[in-house]
């Protein structure tokens, strides 16, 4: 039995330390933001940090406990010089990070003022296969609209600089979510998204479609009377804000309809039961022939 435990053992103890030995490496936060609904977001810098689109890590701030780590999305993209996520808060850790970066109080905080922050990471997932298709469908259900932030970010900088040389060339990307207030900061991506795509001619790049699935009868007058206006009155975008939960079998006929022949990625961050219903739409609208439209299904649960 003990050769079979040795092994694993000496891997499991090699990984432990070298974990440890990137946790103790320095980190600096550069910026806090405070979003509104008591979301903040850290913009962080340490040497030798290298990420990917929709990659996450482990945070710990000792001033607030020193055995706790938590795992964050990271929110920026590789091309910026920081690395960043965004924190809600919702608890007891987060509330205690919140206080400790001064966010509670409303003079201006001294760098030397903010708590150390330890960082273990970065650690893969399946978003960061988003730029291996042509086209793509992203699906982010509620926090989990974190990871495209990334991804959008990216596609963003990449189509800035070389789009000709971008592989990706269309984005269709859903977000529900029943209160998009919680989430206000990624709604000004996507505005800042939308207003320089409209710049450089190519607004069709990016279609983007957001569901409420927690409204009530004060919602639905509202979003009668305002209806006609050009912005839509809860995100401030063209694009108007859909009820309820889509047709995931209309969208995917819709869009096998546009794009014949292609291999065309499916990513998910959500739970677990919306992520079945994706995968047995992606294995029912593909085709048995190697010619046709393929879904290739990507999974994030949490």
């Amino acid at each position: 039995t003990w050769k079979w435990v040795v092994g694993p053992m000496f891997l499991y103890l090699c990984e432990r330390l070298v974990r440890f030995w990137r946790s103790q490496q320095k980190v600096v936060i550069t910026k806090v933001v405070i979003h509104p609904f008591k979301t903040i977001e850290l913009q962080m810098m340490k040497k030798g940090f290298k990420m990917e689109v929709g990659q996450y890590i482990f945070v710990k701030c000792p001033a607030v406990s020193r055995l706790e780590w938590h795992p964050f999305t990271l929110t920026s993209a590789p091309e910026e010089d920081y690395f960043s996520i965004h924190v809600r808060i919702v608890g007891d850790w987060t509330e205690g990070l919140f206080n400790a970066c001064g966010c509670d109080k409303q003079e201006f905080q001294e760098a030397w003022k903010l708590p150390k922050i330890a960082v273990d990471g970065p650690f893969g997932t399946a978003s960061e296969d988003v730029f291996s298709y042509e086209t793509v469908m992203l699906v982010g259900a509620g926090i989990g609209v974190t990871p495209f932030a990334s991804v959008l970010k990216s596609v963003w900088y990449k189509y800035c600089h070389d789009a000709t040389n971008l592989k990706l060339k269309k984005i269709y990307f859903y977000w529900l979510c029943r209160d998009t207030h919680a989430f206000e900061w990624f709604a000004d991506l996507l505005q800042s998204l939308e207003a320089q795509m409209q710049e450089r001619n190519n607004a069709d790049f990016l279609s983007y479609n957001i569901y409420l699935t927690g409204w009530d009868e004060t919602q639905a007058t509202h979003f009668v009377v305002h209806h006609e206006e050009e912005k839509d009155v809860i995100t401030g975008l063209k694009q108007k804000t859909l009820y309820g939960r889509p047709n995931w079998e209309n969208e995917f006929k819709t869009i096998a309809g546009k794009h014949p022949g292609s291999r065309i990625g499916v990513f998910l961050c959500g739970p677990e039961g919306l992520a079945d219903t994706l995968n047995k739409q992606s294995i029912s609208n593909s085709e048995a022939d190697p010619r046709g439209v393929h879904f290739i299904f990507n999974k994030e649960n949490f």
